[in-house]
């Protein structure tokens, strides 16, 4: 339904009104320091206004490649989180002097990657649990910066028609009731289950990806050679 090249402005475009639900019922339902979390959100954005700039001037082999080695490394993120392989974080609702800093840096990266397709909540949990900060502080700064900067992103996608409209738009439908549904109803899921079922779902849009993206890189090597000689490109 859509080609390599427009999947993330879809899935950018697609997922904003969505998100910025999402957004504000959890800011409001969880306690947060209001410095970090601006702090991290103002980052975030600017994070995704670069790499949305970059990705979206990107032809397709290398959106193939980006999005699958992105995909690869979110399911490994989600693999180590099950596993038990990061700090479970600390009691503090807030970041201070390098901290802040450091935080400040992980979110800018971590929102240039969100244009790509890594996704950003599963990275900003352990960045949140690595500083120290209590995880549940993570919901309201990963859905509050995914909410300020996939609008943000989206524009750049937008403006070099690197999306597709009826995707983009059954996303947008489908996505405000969910999250309505799973915020307000749904109080609990069993997160160790949902992750694991996660990643097998990623790793094999990794794999489909990165072999798309090794055939074009194939074809694109052999057609040169394939030319008759004494003809111009």
């Amino acid at each position: 339904m859509v080609a390599d090249e427009r999947i993330p402005g879809t899935l950018n475009v697609g997922h904003t009104l969505p998100t910025v639900a999402q957004a504000f019922i959890f800011i409001a339902l969880v306690e947060v320091d209001m410095v970090t979390l601006v702090g991290m959100i103002t980052a975030s954005v600017a994070g995704a206004w670069l790499g949305a700039g970059v990705v979206a001037s990107w032809p397709r082999r290398k959106v193939q490649l980006g999005m699958g080695i992105a995909l690869l490394a979110a399911a490994i993120l989600f693999a180590m989180t099950n596993l038990g392989l990061f700090p479970a974080g600390g009691d503090t609702l807030s970041l201070a002097g390098l901290r802040l800093w450091a935080g400040l840096a992980g979110n800018f990266a971590l929102g240039a990657l969100m244009t790509l397709g890594i996704g950003l909540y599963a990275p900003c949990m352990i960045l949140v649990s690595l500083l120290g900060m209590n995880p549940r502080a993570a919901f309201p700064i990963m859905m509050g910066s995914c909410a300020f900067l996939m609008p943000v992103s989206s524009i750049r996608f937008l403006s070099k028609q690197r999306y597709s409209l009826r995707p983009a738009l059954g996303l947008a439908l489908g996505g405000i009731p969910a999250v309505l549904i799973a915020a307000l109803i749904v109080k609990s899921l069993p997160l160790v289950a949902v992750r694991w079922l996660v990643v097998a779902v990623v790793l094999y849009a990794a794999s489909a990806m990165l072999r798309s993206g090794w055939r074009e890189s194939a074809l694109a090597r052999e057609t040169p050679s394939a030319r008759p000689r004494g003809l111009l490109p």
